[in-house]
Order: C-alpha cells, then structure tokens, then sequence
C-alpha cells in the first residue's frame, strides 16, 4: 500500500510550520549551524549533528535542517576543513584525501579528521554554558550528506577507532559506503541505521541496495529508502526534488529511535515517492526474505 505524506498524521508537514531559528557560534575552532524550534518550551532538546558532503558545508541543506529543528531536535552542523561554502576555505578544485572511485585505498585514517570534528562538537556541548543546559545529550542522533555519510557511519562504528559513544541512530543520506562495503564493517554499527538513496543518483545508490551491499551487510533495525528520480544532490539546497518525502522519513526514523516516539506508519511503507523501501527491525520486515515493498 501506498500513501500520501499528509494521510501519515505528520501535522507539521501539512499544517504551518512552527519555524526554527538559526544562529553560528565557533564551536572546538569550527563555523558551526545551530538550529533550534522558535516554540520549545524551555528545557533540554535531542541533538541531531550534521555532516556535510565533500566541498558542500554546514548550511548546504537548510531545508532539512530547519524541518528537524522545527520538529523538537537542536539541530547541531559545524564546517569541515573541505567546507567550500558558508566561510569555508576549501576550493572545490581541491582533491579528496582518497579517490573516491578507489574505495579499496580507504581506511579508517581516511578523513579521520571529521571523526574528530564531530568528537570535539559534542565536547564542546557539554562544556559550553548556553548549549549544555539546551542539548539533551543523553539522546544524539547523527545525520550525513555524501562524504558526511560516510562520516556518521564512521562514528556509529563502522570504523571502530572512530566510534562515538551515546549515539541513539545514524541518517545515511546517499552515503559513500563502498570503503566499508568492501571491508565488511558495516555490522561494527549496533545502533538503527536508515539509507537513503536516489533512483538518479547512479554513483551511490547500487552500492547501497545491491546484493551484499550497505543495507544488506547491516544489523537489524536497519531501513532503505529510495526516493523517486532524486539523483545525489537532492538532499541540499540544490535541488527541491523529494524534499518532503526526504522531511518525512528522517523525521519519522529520528523521532521513533532518538526520541523514543511510538512508530509512525511511514517506516514500514511506502509513499507515492518511493521507489524502493526495504526493512528489517522490531516493526517486521520488507518480506521473509528482505525484499523491498515498492510500486
């Protein structure tokens, strides 16, 4: 079966948005995005930590962020050192560290230096007066764009020098997963993962869905989404393809495993955008066999 956003009960997608506010503090030393809800009663909020795509930045996907914040998370994104936008000082002629079309080369030294952005963000949370009394940092989800997949999935365990401790649930939105792929890490990941993928998006997607692949080598609770003709740049500003749909399942993943929120129907089917939704947790499966529901 599949259904509309708004028959999903998400009333802050069909109905007015609260809106959410944003300011810039230099947190550990990095340009760092905070959003918040303009309407939170006061008292500590879920912490949601953004990472960005190679050369993108913390303000790349405004759409997203706003929308997890106006959904009652503090919405927590610094610049990498390849930031080539929001004050970023990298220039998009700037090669990787590693070529991303040789993933074998990779290896958990591989831009640890993210690892290590995102460890210094969260200390830096704790420490700084303003954000310790406003981040519930007992419950941190991680989000991730591209490379800033790749990095959340680093730091839930899938390199395991990198895992960051208190981590609830890992976002991995059109992630370069092929290093751990290869490598076989993926299951180092005890947390519930969601991979997003595009039916456009020719250089991740396969890798994600495909037998043996990201999905299929991790643990239960585990979900793949496959929106409808995205390619890699539809979860930023770049483009408004899927934007709601993409809203509408991180929102529905985050609430349920950060927040601890009774399961919206959305995990487990698909809407009118979705090309591909597979899953495997304590809601059931996809089939007996992990199969995807689709149209």
């Amino acid at each position: 079966m599949r259904l509309g956003i708004c028959a999903m009960a998400l009333g802050w997608l069909c109905s007015a948005a609260a809106g959410a506010s944003k300011r810039t503090l230099d947190l550990a030393g990095l340009r760092t995005s905070i959003w918040e809800p303009e309407s939170a009663a006061p008292g500590r909020l879920p912490v949601l930590i953004f990472s960005h795509g190679f050369h993108g930045c913390a303000t790349q996907s405004r759409f997203l962020m706003r929308a997890l914040a106006e959904a009652g998370y503090l919405v927590v994104a610094p610049n990498h050192r390849d930031a080539s936008c929001n004050g970023g000082s990298a220039s998009w002629l700037d090669p990787p560290e590693a070529r991303f079309a040789q993933p074998g080369q990779w290896s958990d030294a591989s831009y640890r230096v993210r690892a290590r952005d995102i460890a210094d963000i969260v200390r830096a949370l704790h420490s700084e007066v303003r954000l310790s009394r406003r981040a519930e940092l007992s419950r941190i989800g991680l989000d991730g764009h591209s490379l800033g997949g790749y990095t959340a999935l680093g730091l839930a365990g899938a390199w395991p020098d990198w895992k960051l401790d208190g981590v609830r649930a890992v976002l991995a939105l059109s992630p370069y997963s092929q290093p751990f792929i290869l490598r076989q890490t993926l299951r180092g990941i005890a947390v519930p993962v969601m991979y997003q993928g595009g039916s456009r998006d020719f250089g991740i997607t396969p890798a994600l869905r495909k037998n043996c692949g990201a999905y299929e080598q991790s643990r239960s609770p585990k979900y793949y989404v496959e929106f409808q003709n995205a390619g890699h740049f539809a979860w930023t500003d770049l483009s408004a393809l899927d934007h709601e749909a993409i809203v509408a399942y991180a929102i529905a993943f985050m609430n349920h495993y950060v927040k601890g929120a009774s399961a919206d129907a959305l995990l487990t089917q698909p809407t009118r955008d979705v090309a591909e939704l597979r899953f495997a947790s304590e809601l059931g499966a996809s089939d007996a066999g992990g199969s995807s529901a689709s149209r």
